[in-house]
């Protein structure tokens, strides 16, 4: 069975949410890694959770599991702006790229054999 998988245009990601990367990288430099028992007691985020996220399957986690675990570890989440906002240009942009995101593909025509 074929699974469909929403791109947005701002924010792709090919196998896992890069947000496990940087959870894994945050509980690496606690030395706790090898140690998910305690990151549980210390984020109430069960066991099973934390090894779907770094050894399993889980693709994309949910937002508040992922802060009570970083959050447990002593580090807050932030927001930073990096760029100015244009907001007609990225309008463009955005209405451009959904536009060719919709666009249905052209029916390959079979060969005469």
């Amino acid at each position: 069975m074929a699974k469909w998988v929403r791109i947005y245009r701002t924010y792709q990601y090919v196998d896992k949410n890069p947000v496990v990367d940087r959870v894994r990288t945050i509980v690496q430099d606690e030395k706790l890694f090898d140690k998910l028992g305690i990151v549980h007691e210390l984020s109430n985020v069960s066991k099973a959770t934390l090894v779907g996220w770094f050894h399993g399957s889980t693709r994309n986690p949910q937002h508040h599991t992922v802060a009570a675990v970083v959050t447990a570890m002593g580090y807050e989440e932030q927001f930073v702006k990096k760029k100015d906002l244009n907001v007609e240009r990225e309008r463009k942009i955005a209405a451009d790229w959904t536009a060719k995101q919709t666009k249905k593909p052209k029916k390959r025509s079979k060969p005469n054999a």
